[in-house]
């Protein structure tokens, strides 16, 4: 896949590694801005993130 992807990019090696990276920079956005935070209300409590206290 990740060779189909660099095929496709226009341009030199250069260009495309500059064009990868910002590829892999727009997914992460996406996934980091819109993706996890429509998913997270929709995930499971986990009992270990909740207001509890360790003790000792």
């Amino acid at each position: 896949m990740y060779g189909w992807i660099w095929r496709q990019l226009p341009g030199g090696t250069a260009l495309r590694l500059l064009q990868a990276l910002l590829l892999v920079a727009l997914v992460s956005a996406l996934l980091l801005f819109v993706v996890f935070p429509w998913v997270e209300p929709r995930l499971p409590a986990n009992p270990l993130t909740g207001p509890v206290t360790v003790t000792r």
